[in-house]
């Protein structure tokens, strides 16, 4: 059943002049309750644009968005975002930088259960011995953590992922890819990222929604991926249904970029 719908969604920006920009043609999709999906596509498709128009950052130009039923129509408590960049206050210590997000969402809970729910944040990203350090005492990936702690903390129905681990090493960035897959695990929440890496997007998703070059862009394929949970990175790689998987996407991708 679907728990988040996209419905003929079109997103026009304004340009210079009295012209526009068409960015999203008539999208369509569902996601179920507790799905990990996947957005990838060629720079310029609008994988952020419906990223944004999910999260309630924009209006569209047409359709319809409904999270849990509900129409979006702004921003709410029920999704948050994680964006490449973890925009975290420097000013802040990591508990302070996730506090806020709780505050803001739960402002009726007494000071010692705020607390709580900061620590079990932390805690599920494993920086519960970091809390008290400020931003510019800890790694690019340590930041990026707490970005996803802050955003675990306000309790979502949907986690918006942007490129969350597209700035950092291929090795820090494995190493958060598989922090991902037992967090979504434990929080068993419904979860949209968009990625340029393929790998990335079959260790993760359950679906992988392959969008067409922009602009007008739309959906132009889906690929379940059926492999068993939880993952490996390791005996993924000798999965001979992973090296089909990731044929299936190099091709839709490769045929785009000559289109």
């Amino acid at each position: 059943m679907s728990f988040l719908s996209v419905s003929d969604v079109s997103m026009a920006f304004r340009i210079k002049g009295n012209g526009s920009f068409l960015a999203l043609d008539s999208v369509s999709m569902d996601v179920a309750g507790n799905e990990f999906v996947c957005l990838i596509g060629h720079s310029g498709c609008g994988k952020s644009t419906l990223l944004n128009l999910i999260a309630g950052l924009l209006l569209p130009t047409a359709g319809e968005i409904r999270c849990d039923g509900k129409a979006v129509r702004g921003p709410g408590p029920d999704r948050a975002m994680v964006f490449q960049s973890h925009a975290l206050l420097p000013w802040m210590t990591c508990f302070e930088n996730v506090h806020l997000a709780v505050k803001q969402v739960f402002s009726t809970l007494s000071a010692a259960q705020m607390k709580d729910k900061v620590e079990e944040a932390l805690r599920l990203v494993h920086l519960d011995h970091a809390m008290h350090k400020y931003p510019y005492e800890i790694s690019g990936g340590m930041k990026q953590r707490v970005g996803i702690a802050r955003a675990l903390a306000a309790a979502p129905q949907v986690l918006l992922l942007d490129e969350p681990f597209g700035a950092l090493d291929a090795l820090t960035r494995a190493s958060l890819q598989d922090e991902l897959v037992r967090i979504v695990e434990s929080i068993r929440s419904t979860v949209v990222m968009v990625t340029h890496d393929i790998d990335e997007a079959i260790l993760l998703s359950d679906r992988i929604v392959m969008m067409t070059n922009g602009p007008a862009a739309r959906i132009g394929d889906v690929l379940k991926i059926d492999l068993p949970r939880p993952r490996d990175r390791v005996a993924l790689a000798a999965n001979p249904q992973y090296a089909a998987h990731r044929e299936y996407l190099l091709k839709f991708l490769y045929q785009k970029q000559r289109a």
